[in-house]
């Protein structure tokens, strides 16, 4: 069974499924955040893992203590993908901005791929 928070689905739901580009998925059988048919967001454990660019994750991991490599099922270190983990659910609207780029970050890979 997956473990992740309930109260956080809540508060991505309410941030992320209003974007006209964002639809409701399963990563690993948690609960994620597709653009297209491909993940941006997803929930995992007790925090959040977000595809961003390398250079926004760096900055996040230097720059954010709640900022963690995401490391989904033991994998190694993903270069384009952070998690933060936060206690408080109500407290990931404050990262809405860092969402928005990896919608937009992840709609621009798909764009730059169609011929």
């Amino acid at each position: 069974m997956a473990n992740f928070n309930p109260n956080h689905k809540i508060v991505l739901d309410n941030l992320l499924l209003t974007h006209p580009l964002v639809q409701a998925g399963k990563m690993f059988g948690f609960p994620a955040y597709y653009v297209g048919k491909k993940l941006c967001i997803c929930l995992y454990e007790q925090g959040v893992g977000v595809k961003l660019p390398a250079s926004s994750v760096a900055s996040l991991l230097e720059n954010d203590p709640n900022a963690i490599p995401f490391q989904p099922l033991g994998k190694p270190k993903m270069r384009e993908w952070v998690q933060i983990n936060l206690d408080d659910s109500e407290a990931y609207a404050q990262y809405e901005a860092v969402f928005i780029e990896s919608i937009r970050f992840v709609h621009e890979q798909q764009l730059k791929k169609k011929p």
